[in-house]
């Protein structure tokens, strides 16, 4: 790409304007003559095609002012697009477009100014930097550079705030005034840097790595007032966006520019409209802060009063009913129940009582009769003997007692000693004993 490279069409071999002699110190030629002949060798150029890359475009009156640059040369100049020519060119032409245009030089005798008049412009593709810049744009984002998860909440109210700005520029005024007017108590440091230019990257770099360790500023503002395209590159470098990246101070973007913004607003934690916006967006306004304090309380007081008041009538409710209002109704009601319970625990257990000592007279009446002291009673005795290897025995048949066996006889009082005589009808003389 190559601005101003267009081929100028030929022009005829005139000769040059009439002159009736070189300009001396005792002849010189008056300012109207040399503009003349200024404008007269510039109108012999004739119209020429150029190519090269919108770097300002501003309409003002209906007419563009705008300027175009060769990228690869440093070269830039001017033109204008008068209202007329402007209805027929293509209406979505803007700042960082590639284009070509037809354009006349033209000499402004009156202020001395020469201008380039466009009459036709038609686009060619991205401009180079553009071009440039969504690429690098597109592998940022892809790296995750600019995902809304990474950015940083910005504190309610900072201790202090670092400002990166150009050198008494409108944008450093404008952050410490609108600040000291929110919280006049807020503490500023300020690090003044080039805002464009080729040394804007490096020393924006190095200001948001020394504010970003210094452990007293809580959050670090980049401001400028806006500018055109071209003035705002600085702020796109790769090398002010990584560093931006990797602070840990939440940064704030007030470059100020809504038409194209630089990259630093999408890896920026807030990105701001202006510096004043960005003094807003740090520093909490002190007198909003107290009303919304004020709102707060009276809030607070309103809602406790009404659950102190709900509480109150909810006491007064439960005071009232007939079990708290009169209590003595309580112990009345309740010792008359426990007086019959106690009456009917008493019959209970006397009832339980009586049913279990007539049983246990049956049983005893019952134990008593098959006992064989109840036997003895009756007449009967036990007999047992009392010596030979059957002692203790209880004998139950005569022949358990052969003669001369010596028995025990328990009666119904006491027990006697006996000597058996043998079975009856023993004819022996023993047998009589």
């Amino acid at each position: 790409m190559a601005a101003a490279c267009g081929k100028v069409e030929p022009v005829t071999d005139s000769p040059a304007p009439d002159v009736s002699g070189p300009p001396t110190a005792e002849n010189p030629w008056p300012v109207g003559e040399l503009a003349q002949k200024v404008r007269a060798y510039i109108d012999r150029l004739g119209t020429a095609w150029v190519e090269g890359e919108i770097t300002q475009w501003g309409v003002s009156g209906g007419n563009v002012y705008g300027k175009l640059k060769d990228l690869a040369v440093d070269a830039t100049i001017g033109f204008t697009i008068w209202s007329s020519v402007k209805a027929r060119i293509p209406a979505d032409l803007k700042q960082g477009d590639r284009v070509i245009a037809l354009i006349k030089p033209n000499y402004w005798v009156k202020g001395g100014s020469l201008t380039m008049q466009v009459y036709e412009m038609r686009h060619v593709g991205l401009g180079d930097l553009l071009e440039r810049l969504e690429r690098l744009k597109a592998q940022l984002a892809a790296e995750g550079l600019f995902d809304a998860g990474r950015k940083k909440p910005l504190p309610f109210l900072p201790s202090g705030v670092g400002l990166i700005t150009g050198k008494d520029s409108d944008a450093e005024k404008d952050v410490l005034r609108n600040a000291q007017l929110r919280w006049p108590s807020v503490r500023f440091r300020v690090v003044h840097a080039a805002v464009q230019g080729d040394r804007t990257a490096r020393e924006v770099v190095n200001a948001i790595e020394l504010l970003d360790a210094d452990p007293e500023i809580d959050v670090i503002i980049v401001a400028r007032g806006g500018g055109d395209f071209q003035n705002l590159l600085g702020f796109s470098d790769e090398s002010v966006i990584r560093a931006a990246a990797a602070a840990t101070t939440p940064i704030v973007s007030a470059i100020g520019h809504e038409a194209d913004q630089p990259l630093l607003d999408f890896v920026a934690d807030l990105r701001a409209s202006t510096p004043t916006d960005a003094a807003k967006r740090v520093v909490p306004d002190v007198t909003e802060e107290r009303h919304r304090v004020d709102q707060a309380r009276l809030r607070i007081r309103g809602r406790v009063s009404s659950i102190v008041a709900m509480e109150i009538d909810r006491i007064a409710q439960v005071r009232s009913r007939p079990a708290l209002a009169n209590a003595g109704w309580i112990i009345d009601h309740r010792s008359e129940d426990l007086t019959r319970y106690v009456a009917r625990g008493e019959e209970l257990v006397t009832r339980v009582i009586e049913r279990e000592r007539n049983q246990v007279r049956e049983l005893a009446g019952h134990l008593r009769a098959l006992s064989p002291q109840r036997t003895l009673d009756r007449g009967y005795a036990i007999v047992q003997a009392a010596s030979g290897g059957g002692a203790g025995h209880i004998v139950r048949s005569a022949t358990d007692a052969p003669a001369d066996t010596r028995l025990t006889i328990t009666v119904a009082e006491g027990a006697l000693d006996a000597v058996s005589s043998g079975a009856h009808g023993d004819d022996s003389p023993r047998g009589n004993r």
